[in-house]
């Protein structure tokens, strides 16, 4: 099986580690990216089997990088795109999923092994 390639954008530290190590422990090629900007240009790249993003980013938010891939897509097709975020922001998240994004994880209530289950679920791994 290819290694599959994720792409985590995500400000905070801790959680960008968490998931990468998390992600690579099971195998999966991981790429990280701290800001929306570098996130977009990644994306913009392509390639990626499953991008993770929040909403709440540095330089460009999580809807304009939907946005911008709707304007400009991908040079390479990614799969799909799943935003990170926490409870109560039901408003942006119906935002992102009507722009393209597949679906959500809130990260607050998901442990290690919820984490894999949907990353493995929205690869078609399960």
């Amino acid at each position: 099986m290819e290694n599959k390639k994720i792409l985590i954008i995500e400000d905070d530290q801790f959680l960008r580690e968490f998931y990468q190590e998390l992600l690579q422990s099971e195998g999966f090629s991981v790429d990280v990216a701290s800001d929306g900007e570098i996130g977009f240009q990644k994306a913009h790249m392509g390639g990626f089997n499953l991008i993770l993003f929040d909403l709440m980013l540095p330089k460009k938010d999580g809807l304009a990088i939907l946005r911008d891939l709707k304007v400009s897509p991908p040079q390479t097709q990614n799969g799909p795109i799943v935003v990170l975020t926490n409870l109560g922001q039901d408003a942006i998240i119906n935002q992102c999923l009507n722009m393209g994004a597949e679906g959500y994880l809130i990260k607050s209530a998901m442990n290690p092994d919820q984490v894999l289950t949907e990353v493995n679920s929205y690869l078609g791994l399960h």
